[in-house]
């Protein structure tokens, strides 16, 4: 298996990068999310995903360890293949693919082009329990990757008055499924209030 592939970006589209590295090309196709990422970068690293199949050896490029683990359990999941992994990367971020997943929004999921009820409520069963950190779920799976932070700086706050830490986590966790986007203070007001 390769790790990763570092060289000069020759080719850019919204699916795949050409990589010069050591005088030969490597053609690594890829999500929108990295195409955004790369798109003003001529040196780059791309953390690969190879799949071997009967016909061809095919590379998948992520711009960071985190995408390529969020895409490896998803192809995990019965049903869910690389190509469909990488629309779902590209239709949403790694944060709010991760956060749908963590709080079983099937919606959500349902929503990006490919996906039908059927492998959504797939997708969330077989990956609520697993760690989605990867994709910046935070510690519980809950939050979007701003929200980790908050997350934390607030649970700390409540344990430091003394709540105890499976309520305070509880109390925490329900206030950033109705929105993770709240600074410390409103997230230890909401989860006061539940405690």
């Amino acid at each position: 298996m390769y790790e990763y592939i570092k060289g000069t970006l020759t080719t850019l589209t919204p699916t795949c990068a050409v990589v010069e590295a050591a005088g030969i090309g490597y053609f690594v196709n890829i999500s929108l999310q990295t195409y955004t990422r790369l798109a003003d970068s001529s040196e780059v690293l791309l953390y690969l995903h190879q799949q071997v199949r009967e016909d061809a050896h095919v590379l998948y490029g992520f711009a960071d360890a985190d995408e390529r683990e969020l895409f490896r359990m998803l192809i995990s999941v019965s049903g869910v293949g690389a190509a469909t992994a990488r629309i779902m990367l590209s239709s949403l971020n790694s944060g709010d693919l991760t956060n749908a997943i963590a709080v079983g929004d099937v919606a959500v999921l349902k929503s990006i082009k490919g996906i039908g009820l059927k492998t959504a409520e797939r997708i969330v069963v077989d990956l609520k329990g697993k760690s989605l950190k990867a994709a910046g779920a935070g510690e519980a799976g809950l939050a979007g990757a701003a929200a980790t932070g908050v997350r934390k700086e607030a649970t700390a706050a409540l344990l430091a008055l003394g709540f105890p830490k499976a309520a305070t986590e509880k109390a925490v966790d329900a206030v950033l499924k109705q929105n993770n986007r709240q600074s410390v203070e409103e997230l230890i007001r909401g989860a006061l209030q539940r405690l």
